[in-house]
C-alpha cells in the first residue's frame, strides 16, 4: 500500500494487521481525488478533510499528500494509523488523530470541506454517522461527501445530503453526495 499522488507519491504505508480493516483500494483512492479535482479544482490548501473509520489512514494521508491543509482521522483502533502518520515527519500540525467509538465521539471544533467515510460494510453505521454529522454541524455548507459501502449495500442518505453520483469499484460502491446545512 502506498500514496498514489501528490507531494508524497510512492511513499509506502504500513498495512493493517487486522483482517477487520479493509483499506480502500488504490484504484478508488485515485478516483476519489480525480473527483475532488473536478468538483473543487486543484487547490486544496485551504480545505479540511475528515477521514472517518480511517483504519490505516491511507485515504487521509493521500489527502495530505494531495495538498489538503488539515486532515482529521477518526477511528477506534489507531495503531496502524499512528505508525503511518509518523512516516510524515514535519506534517504533525496538519494531522489530527481522534481515537474512540466514532458514533460517541465529540468530534472537533473544525468543520470539514470534504468527508470520506468507510464504515464497516452492512452494519448500518453509515446512515447513523451521516445523521450525526448533519445534526452536530461538523460539515461546511456544500461539503463534498464520499462514502464507501459494499457494492450491494443500501445507503439511505439523510435529507440534508444530496446524491450526486454513485460509482462501483470491485466489491465497493462510492456514493458522492453534497451536504446542505
Amino acid at each position: 500500500m502506498k500514496i498514489s499522488g501528490g507531494k508524497y507519491r510512492g511513499k509506502k504505508l504500513f498495512s493493517p494487521q487486522s483482517e477487520e480493516v479493509r483499506p480502500t483500494s488504490d484504484r478508488m483512492r485515485e478516483a476519489v481525488f480525480n473527483i475532488l479535482r473536478s468538483r473543487l479544482g486543484f487547490n486544496f490548501s485551504n480545505k479540511v478533510f475528515f477521514d472517518v473509520f480511517a483504519g490505516s489512514g491511507a485515504m487521509g494521508l493521500e489527502a495530505l499528500s494531495q495538498g489538503f491543509n488539515q486532515v482529521f482521522f477518526f477511528d477506534k483502533d489507531t495503531t496502524t494509523l499512528q505508525k503511518n502518520a509518523k512516516l510524515f515527519a514535519g506534517e504533525e500540525a496538519h494531522i489530527h488523530v481522534i481515537s474512540g467509538n466514532v458514533l460517541q465521539l465529540r468530534l472537533v471544533d473544525m468543520r470539514a470541506d470534504v468527508l470520506f467515510m468507510d464504515a464497516p460494510y452492512n452494519k448500518g453505521l453509515t446512515e447513523d454517522m451521516l445523521q450525526k454529522f448533519a445534526l452536530e454541524a461538523f460539515l461546511n455548507d456544500g461539503a463534498l461527501c464520499l462514502i464507501e459501502v459494499e457494492k450491494n449495500e443500501k445507503c439511505i442518505l439523510p435529507s440534508s445530503f444530496e446524491l450526486l453520483d454513485e460509482r462501483r469499484y470491485g466489491l465497493a460502491k462510492l456514493i458522492i453526495a453534497k451536504f446542505t446545512a
